[in-house]
C-alpha cells in the first residue's frame, strides 16, 4: 500500500503522468490455534500464523487479554504467540 501514488515520467519538457492504487490482500490464518492440555501450574504457548504480518488481540471469551506477568504476547512477522504462566484449572 505504501507505494501507491501518483507516478510522473518524464522527457525533456514533456511528461505523462499516473495515479497507482495498491489494494491490500485480506490478512488469513495460515495457521490456526490448536487445542492444548498442560498440567495446574504450568505454562502454555498458544500460537498462530496469519498470512502477512498484522497486529492481533488476543481474548479468553469476550475479554480482551493485556500484557501481565500472567500473559505474555510475542509477534515475531506473521507469527503471533501467547504465554499463559502459572495455569490454574479456572484458566481451561
Amino acid at each position: 500500500e505504501s507505494d501507491a501514488g501518483d507516478y510522473t515520467c518524464v522527457c525533456g519538457d514533456k511528461e505523462s503522468t499516473a495515479s497507482l492504487a495498491v489494494h491490500a490482500l485480506p490478512v488469513l490464518f495460515k495457521e490456526g490455534l490448536k487445542n492444548e492440555e498442560v498440567q495446574e501450574g504450568a505454562s502454555v504457548t498458544l500460537s498462530c500464523e496469519l498470512t502477512k504480518e498484522a497486529p492481533v488481540k488476543w481474548k479468553v471469551g469476550t475479554k480482551v487479554l493485556k500484557a501481565s506477568d500472567k500473559y505474555q504476547m510475542r509477534q515475531s512477522g506473521p507469527t503471533a504467540e501467547l504465554i499463559i504462566h502459572g495455569l490454574e484449572v479456572k484458566d481451561a
